[in-house]
């Protein structure tokens, strides 16, 4: 009797497995990882993406950083200048994760704002004494001190599609 609630005990598990093993997948969207930088808007902590850029240069620089592949795609290049945002990275001062090993990078117009678009104009921030850096969390930041003549700004023509993926009040 014991030997029989055994088998069947055995042979139920098994149908229950059997049967999990032929239940239809769960459907929706595929998922993927992407690394995400850090970075600040308006003061607040922020994460984004890399996904392409219009510099071949900068799309190794990008990939080799995040190891993650950042698609050259000079094509970017000819958004209007209408359509983009900025991202301000720093090519010297205080030392950090940014792209150039440097701050973290600085956005203006996060999701939610006029002005918003994930495709990025690239500002190139230098600081005319890197002694005396100090961390910006902003875009008014950064122009107060491009007025005060601590930094200068180029834009070296490079767009980046770098989406929001965390934002303060919201995420996708």
């Amino acid at each position: 009797m014991k030997f029989n609630k055994f088998v069947l005990f055995v042979l139920a598990s098994l149908l229950v497995v059997i049967i999990a093993g032929c239940a239809p997948k769960a459907s929706g969207p595929a998922k993927v990882e992407l690394p995400a930088g850090k970075a600040f808007a308006e003061g607040k902590e922020i994460f984004f993406v890399h996904t392409e850029v219009s510099d071949p240069d900068i799309a190794k620089l990008l990939s080799d950083m995040m190891t993650s592949p950042v698609l050259y795609v000079p094509a970017l290049a000819n958004v209007p200048d209408e359509s983009l945002a900025n991202v301000y990275v720093f090519a010297n001062g205080l030392e950090g994760m940014g792209p150039l090993g440097f701050q973290a990078d600085v956005f203006d117009n996060p999701p939610g704002t006029d002005g918003y678009s994930p495709l990025r104009r690239l500002n190139v921030v230098s600081w005319a004494d890197p002694a005396k850096a100090t961390m910006f969390t902003s875009v008014d930041e950064i122009i107060a001190a491009q007025d005060a003549g601590d930094v200068t700004i180029a834009q070296p023509g490079v767009v980046v599609n770098m989406p929001f993926v965390v934002w303060d009040g919201g995420q996708r």
